[in-house]
């Protein structure tokens, strides 16, 4: 088969252009190639390289590059690697670093199939997201878990599950990394991010229901009613009620519980506190100890 000359010169033409235009981008990207600073690769592998994008980078290189640079460490934290991890950064860079509290996410909704019954019937998607958006709830709460899970689908460390008896997601707490995917992923916005506490300790209001009392109650057993009753008995004013709804500020409460035994609907959640059994028995056996 005979080939045309036009058609190899053609092909040998542009094949020229080809590998000239190669060595120019060749030599252009020599001549403007920013070299990456050593301690970007150092301080990369001291990280858990999870990628989640909770320290507020879109990746471990992303934010180990933002720690090399940095005169200051305070205002950068990895919370998945935590205070272990950040100390070590801290070292390897000659900064100081400034211990933070655990946090872990907190579901802030009790209202399971039993507490919080359904009144319609949604037949399409099963994602939060797209039921949110096109359907809204199917209880009389449209303030409440819609139950599909896109807390649990987004949680990369498998930290969060779906209580099939309740309908509602639970956090591991052993396994959570406060990376806050639950929190975004979330389109009714009931999980938080707060203070793991001493011990593990943590006291909340378990609703977000901004309805009146009466309305709230209605949709929901254990909903908070804006009595105001644990706002008047906290001793550390540590709740506020806003928009018939109380909230307890974390970072003032003194896990004194009061509030607790004031709750007319038991919206006040306590989580990991002894029983008054088992806090009894305690306080028995310390007694002998020291006798």
């Amino acid at each position: 088969m005979n080939i045309s000359p036009f058609i190899i010169y053609t092909i040998l033409a542009l094949s020229s252009v080809g590998i000239l235009a190669a060595v120019i981008l060749y030599f252009i990207a020599q001549r403007f190639k920013v070299e990456d600073d050593p301690k970007i690769d150092k301080i990369e592998e001291l990280l858990p390289l999870a990628n989640c994008g909770a320290c507020g980078y879109p990746g471990c290189r992303a934010f180990a590059e933002a720690l090399v640079k940095a005169d200051d460490l305070n205002n950068l934290f990895c919370p998945v690697g935590g205070n272990d991890c950040m100390a070590a950064v801290a070292k390897a860079l000659g900064h100081e670093h400034e211990k933070k509290e655990p946090l872990i996410a907190v579901v802030r909704c009790a209202g399971s199939h039993q507490k919080r019954p359904k009144t319609s019937q949604y037949d399409s998607a099963k994602t939060c997201a797209i039921q949110n958006y096109t359907y809204g709830s199917d209880t009389d709460c449209a303030y409440g878990c819609l139950g599909h899970g896109d807390c649990v689908t987004v949680c990369a460390f498998d930290a969060i599950q779906m209580d099939p008896q309740t309908g509602l997601p639970v956090v591991d707490e052993d396994k959570c990394t406060a990376c806050g995917a639950c929190v975004n992923a979330c389109p009714k916005n009931i999980i938080e991010l707060r203070k793991k506490g001493p011990k593990n300790r943590r006291i909340y209001v378990c609703c977000i229901n901004e309805e009146k009392g009466a309305l709230a109650r209605k949709a929901c057993q254990v909903a908070c009613i804006g009595c105001g009753r644990c706002v008047k008995e906290c001793p550390f004013d540590a709740i506020i009620l806003k928009n018939n709804l109380a909230y307890i500020d974390f970072t003032k409460c003194k896990l004194c519980r009061k509030c607790v035994a004031v709750c007319p609907t038991q919206a006040i959640i306590e989580c990991n506190f002894p029983k008054p059994n088992e806090a009894k028995n305690n306080s028995i056996s310390n007694h002998t100890t020291v006798q």
